[in-house]
């Protein structure tokens, strides 16, 4: 077993730079695309016959043109497929919670959360899909374990390294829960219920956890880099293990008599679980074997947990159950992140080629350029959708309760409105991703001081 798990690939990891700009002038993106000329000998292209079909046409060939732009400026040593394996994960981050996400509107005229999980425990399957945390901190381990190296080789401090990861992840964070902290005020000033207000707040709120986490285990990377070389891909069976042990016992024959914050040691080697094997795969220290190991493995422990030790089948939590895989995370989760990050290193090479593609590729690098700005924001997003709807009454699919199979289709139609209002915000909001240059201390501090009194506010403390 140690062979399978310590197999090395045959080629060394890539490295990864970060992707260059997106915008380049018409010459180079032409030229990239190579001399091809479309053929206008003879009858007119049917799509020249169509009304309206020569701004379809030039609206395609500009797309087209920053396409092949963005490809011709990707390093070829950047690795495509990690590239992929983020954008897939991160946006099934806001698709289960528009898809998985209701609200009720109350007699007063507020809105409180609930979830079509409720009444449709057969959904159940979809949060296996969607829920792919697993797959995101698996490429961030990869990813952090390689810059990290980087840095070290260059010269630079393992200080130096994770100020620029955290400030990174920071300035979104700190960016969303300033302005939220603003427009409370604004917005009771203009009738919005309190409770509503406390919903949309819990809501913003809601995927802010996972950075917290994340910075975290983020700054465990060169413990982990060097576990990774001393015990290969067995470092992460410690934190598997020790998951299983927690479980063990809140649910097991003394689950009465242990504490309810027992769970919370599971928070942290949780989530670790898969960052662990991501950098064990940047070190060449898990191969195929090892990764058809944890597809089995993964597949067989979930499957085992449902159907004997009964755990909840939903993958995250649902208003009113006695228990959730989610927050912090239980064995299942777990067991399905290793299912995932098997499959993920198995089809990492088809990936790869599919991405060479520039009409794939070019999404991928906006949705990875963009990617704290889609995790900040969905939620505000859907809101900016629900709470004006809301001062009319019921709208199905987006204000009401999500007990009806007319809610579910409903909500299906709804989620594009959801992205076109995440682009428009992502417009403004995009900045926060950025440096903030020319920000002074003082304007840092109150923006900090703003996010400390939305967060009091979103959790209850005010």
């Amino acid at each position: 077993m140690n062979s399978i798990m310590n197999s090395r690939t045959t080629r060394s990891a890539p490295s990864i730079s970060r992707t260059e700009p997106l915008i380049a002038d018409r010459r180079g993106a032409d030229s990239s695309q190579g001399a091809k000329q479309p053929i206008s000998r003879g009858a007119k292209p049917l799509m020249a016959r169509v009304p309206g079909s020569s701004t379809l046409s030039r609206a395609i060939g500009r797309a087209g043109a920053a396409a092949g732009a963005i490809d011709a400026k990707t390093p070829p040593s950047r690795d495509r497929a990690i590239d992929g394996l983020r954008a897939m994960a991160l946006l099934a981050v806001p698709t289960g919670h528009w898809l998985l996400g209701g609200f009720t509107l109350g007699a007063d005229g507020a809105l409180r959360n609930a979830s079509p999980l409720s009444a449709f425990g057969s959904l159940a399957p979809i949060s296996w899909v969607l829920q792919m945390l697993g797959v995101f901190f698996l490429v961030g381990g990869y990813a952090s374990a390689l810059s990290y190296r980087r840095t070290q080789q260059r010269g630079g401090s393992a200080a130096g390294w994770l100020r620029q990861r955290l400030a990174r992840l920071g300035r979104p964070v700190l960016g969303v829960t300033a302005v939220w902290a603003v427009l409370i005020p604004v917005l009771t000033a203009a009738g919005i219920p309190e409770t509503t207000l406390r919903t949309g707040s819990t809501l913003v709120v809601q995927p802010l956890w996972f950075v917290g986490v994340y910075a975290v285990i983020t700054a465990l990377t060169p413990l982990c880099i060097r576990a990774a070389e001393r015990l290969g891909a067995w470092a992460a069976a410690p934190l598997i293990g020790s998951v299983a042990v927690v479980d063990l016992l809140r649910y097991g024959p003394y689950a009465e008599a242990m504490p309810s914050s027992l769970s919370l040691l599971n928070l942290l080697p949780g989530w670790m679980f898969a960052y662990q094997l991501g950098v064990c795969w940047s070190q060449a220290r898990l191969g195929r074997r090892g990764a058809w190991v944890l597809l089995g493995g993964g597949v067989a422990l979930f499957v085992a947990l449902l159907a004997v030790f009964h755990y909840p089948a939903s993958m995250v939590g649902v208003p009113g159950a006695e228990r959730t895989n989610s927050h912090p995370p239980s064995l299942l989760v777990l067991a399905l992140a290793a299912a995932q990050c098997g499959a993920a290193m198995l089809l990492r090479d088809r990936i790869g080629r599919a991405l060479r593609r520039p009409g794939l590729w070019a999404p991928v690098v906006v949705i990875n350029l963009s990617a704290m700005t889609i995790l900040c924001w969905h939620q505000t997003a859907m809101l900016a959708a629900a709470v004006p709807a809301s001062l009319f009454g019921t709208v199905t699919g987006l204000v009401g309760a999500p007990e009806s199979v007319g809610w579910i289709g409903a909500r299906l139609a709804w989620i594009p409105v959801f992205a076109l209002l995440l682009v428009v915000v992502g417009r403004w909001t995009r900045g926060f991703e950025s440096p903030w240059a020319g920000t002074g201390r003082t304007r840092r501090a109150v923006a900090g001081l703003l996010a400390a009194g939305f967060a009091a506010f979103a959790l209850g403390l005010a």
